[in-house]
């Protein structure tokens, strides 16, 4: 028989609570504070032309489809979800994820700063005019094609299926759907133009390395228990 799951309880959080051991995990978020502010550095002062071009022939062969616009967004709303869920639910998961997340940022920033990338693949005119391409055209006006490699969808994505595909009080059909949802969005940035191939596989690695540091344990405790 489960053990019934119950929710955690913020009625007490204040500015004078906060500091208590029961609220410690919020300060995880601050990590996000830090991501947007380098974010915000490495979008303005690495001009285009000082970045290494990201390109495969396999790019050239994945048309543009303003479809996919519906999964590669869905990732901005799927990781606030995941993080209010496990807020609510499962602390000790929010803190795993959260930190899967920090360390894939730091990585990745490192990474933009010290070998700065960009991407030269997305349509100089769209094929269709429709919502959905006049929202693609938004979102490349305030994302920039620079910053690209590794893709921070994808490593997110990776820690976001890691986290959920370990719930056990939730349904195996919902955690399929999850999976699901992160192997689109994933997918989704190649097509959409936001990502050339190569970026893609390059987060693979990456969220590997977050895997490892955050979930080495139960890989050790797992492998062990299998060599028995």
């Amino acid at each position: 028989m489960k053990k019934e799951r119950k929710p955690v309880s913020y009625r007490d959080l204040s500015f004078r609570t906060i500091r208590e051991k029961r609220y410690s995990h919020l300060f995880l978020l601050l990590g996000w504070v830090g991501y947007f502010l380098l974010y915000t550095l490495t979008e303005n002062l690495i001009p285009a032309e000082n970045c290494h071009v990201i390109h495969c022939a396999l790019d050239d062969v994945i048309p543009f489809c303003e479809g996919f616009l519906i999964f590669y967004v869905s990732w901005y709303a799927l990781i606030v979800l995941s993080l209010l869920y496990f807020l609510r639910w499962d602390v000790d998961s929010f803190k795993k994820l959260q930190v899967f997340i920090m360390i894939t940022q730091a990585v990745a920033m490192l990474i933009y700063i010290l070998w700065p990338s960009r991407q030269d693949l997305r349509p100089e005119v769209f094929p269709r005019q429709n919502f959905l391409t006049w929202v693609m055209g938004v979102i490349y006006g305030f994302d920039t094609n620079t910053g690209v490699c590794p893709s921070l969808h994808v490593a997110y994505s990776i820690g976001i299926a890691s986290v959920w595909l370990r719930q056990k009080e939730v349904r195996p059909v919902w955690r399929g759907l999850i999976a699901l949802l992160c192997a689109l969005i994933s997918i989704s940035t190649a097509f959409v133009k936001q990502h050339s191939v190569l970026d893609i596989l390059a987060a693979l690695p990456l969220g590997l390395v977050a895997e490892a540091l955050v979930y080495g344990r139960w890989w050790k405790e797992r492998l062990g228990r299998k060599r028995k």
